[in-house]
């Protein structure tokens, strides 16, 4: 069984929706979306460890995931009631972040170095220690795929999985970088 198949196996065993693999050389960096990060909709920026400016510049992030020859991108969809249904929305990135918990772990018996991005931000503590004091959980400090510079519909559309999963869903993306060698 080769690596692509043990990490696909990995994926599918903790339960993500989808998943689908990407060559890092052929990723695309977007200033325009470390702009958006600036802008704070999130309220993210320059509050979290996971997100810009902490991550570093768009060209850090580059040469961190360089380092790098594959990308997994995954999913997980969540049911909604309806497109406010605030609470199924935090529910779900509450599970996907455990997910993720659960994929760094199991990618251990597997991988020697990678390196697990997620979706906005961290959430794992009530208050980050950023930019006062290091993280307290740095061994599950995943950086933020949008903080890297990425589009993520761009990024699915690449790997072959869905972006937008319909009406009243929400989904989630993260993405596990590695070698192959």
């Amino acid at each position: 069984m080769t690596v692509f198949d043990k990490i696909k196996e990995l994926a599918d065993k903790i339960g993500f929706t989808e998943s689908g693999f990407l060559e890092t050389e052929n990723l695309k960096y977007y200033p325009e979306v470390r702009a958006i990060c600036e802008g704070n909709t999130c309220r993210g920026y320059g509050a979290s460890w996971a997100c810009p400016p902490a991550v570093g510049t768009i060209e850090e992030c580059k040469a961190r995931v360089s380092e790098y020859d594959k990308m997994l991108l995954f999913s997980k969809k969540y049911d909604l009631e309806d497109s406010f249904d605030f609470e199924a929305m935090t529910e779900g990135m509450r599970d996907f972040k455990k997910l993720c918990d659960d994929f760094n772990k199991e990618a251990k018996s597997v991988l020697s170095e990678y390196l697990l991005l997620s979706n906005e931000g961290c959430g794992r503590c009530a208050r980050c220690t950023y930019p006062d004091a290091p993280c307290r959980f740095p061994e599950l400090l995943y950086h933020s795929l949008e903080g890297y510079g990425f589009i993520v519909n761009e990024l699915a559309k690449e790997a072959g999985i869905r972006y937008n999963n319909g009406s009243n869903t929400v989904t989630y993306f993260g993405a596990l970088l590695f070698s192959d060698k």
